[in-house]
């Protein structure tokens, strides 16, 4: 004999059914993480450097030495000149190459190397004498009033909302996708032999064009789709629009 719902069973049934589909659907999927820039900017140190210099490691080392340090942002952009030595730089990208020629176009340097340390915008050769608490004070003053930085991540995409600037006609910026703990076995060229550690390597770079410093501005960044991109760092930078002196910056890792 057919049986007739009645509204309390109805309402257990959609309940049970709503349960089933929270339990379906991935955690990370519908959840949402923030982080709210501070008083102070960080310090940003940006090394260039590369699998295929023999005198990068040192460097790389130095600057896993900054890790857990809220005060100061760590950036590792590899380059991919030196990969016609005989090893190919898998962190090398054509657009992390190019953000070193930029640098060194703004700083008018007479051409790029490695390794090489810019430290708020400036490049920094006596970087392995430094530890991280003496970063802030050989960076130098930082600007009086930076503006606020937002950054919210849910599932892939990321938003970083970035407040008005005082005394400055205009901002650029930049994302910078961050992976820590990688290694490499270098089976040719200079570092032959060797295992590389890695952290803060920028896997994934972003220019933001420049806009007006005394309206606020929101972009927006697509993390492509996997459980690989899950728990990677993602950092933005506010610039002035020669996207290499930086204002303002924030680092945002959200739980896998």
């Amino acid at each position: 004999m057919p049986s007739r719902s009645t509204p309390h069973s109805l309402l257990a049934a959609n309940a049970a059914a709503l349960f089933a589909t929270l339990i379906a659907t991935p955690t990370w999927a519908a959840s949402t993480c923030q982080a709210q820039s501070g008083a102070t900017p960080p310090t940003v140190v940006e090394l260039y450097t590369s699998e295929g210099c023999s005198s990068c490691p040192p460097a790389d080392r130095w600057l896993s030495s900054l890790n857990n340090q809220p005060d100061v942002l760590p950036l590792a952009f590899h380059v991919n000149y030196w990969d016609r030595l005989g090893w190919q730089d898998r962190f090398a990208t054509r657009a992390t190459t190019e953000r070193q020629h930029r640098v060194r176009e703004v700083l008018k340097g007479r051409y790029v190397y490695t390794p090489q340390v810019v430290l708020n915008g400036r490049d920094e050769r006596q970087w392995s004498g430094y530890a991280a608490g003496r970063l802030a004070q050989v960076a130098g003053a930082t600007p009086s009033a930076p503006p606020t930085l937002t950054l919210q991540r849910t599932g892939h995409e990321v938003t970083a909302t970035v407040g008005t600037a005082q005394g400055q006609p205009a901002l650029a910026g930049y994302w910078a996708v961050v992976q820590d703990g990688l290694s490499s076995r270098v089976t040719r060229g200079e570092n032959a032999g060797e295992t590389l550690q890695h952290d803060h390597v920028v896997s994934l770079y972003q220019p933001v064009a420049s806009w007006a410093a005394d309206q606020p501005k929101t972009v927006q960044l697509n993390l492509p789709q996997g459980p690989e991109f899950d728990a990677l760092r993602v950092a933005f930078v506010v610039t002035l629009p020669d996207l290499v002196h930086p204002v303002q910056a924030l680092s945002l890792h959200c739980p896998g």
